[in-house]
């Protein structure tokens, strides 16, 4: 995650998996949310890099990128089950 460690990364990932389970209705655990989040976010990064040239900085801002790219990993995940 863009300026953030470690130990801030686990943690935005984790609310940011949490937030994404609750807008697709899914049900995770704790690990699974922080993964979630964190693969969210650099996927979101890199979505982001690719189309703006840019991505949003900070806990905010990874927050957010990191909940919409978990997102888009559970609904590709779906897609893919089915």
């Amino acid at each position: 995650m863009t300026g953030l460690g470690w130990f801030a990364a686990i943690i935005v990932g984790a609310i940011a998996g949490w937030i994404a389970e609750k807008i697709m209705k899914a049900n995770h655990g704790l690990l699974t949310n922080i993964i979630l989040g964190i693969i969210g976010a650099v996927v979101g990064n890199w979505i982001l890099m690719t189309l703006l040239g840019s991505t949003l900085g900070g806990w905010i801002g990874q927050l957010v990128v990191g909940a919409a790219g978990a997102c888009l990993l559970i609904a590709v995940w779906r897609a893919v089950k089915r």
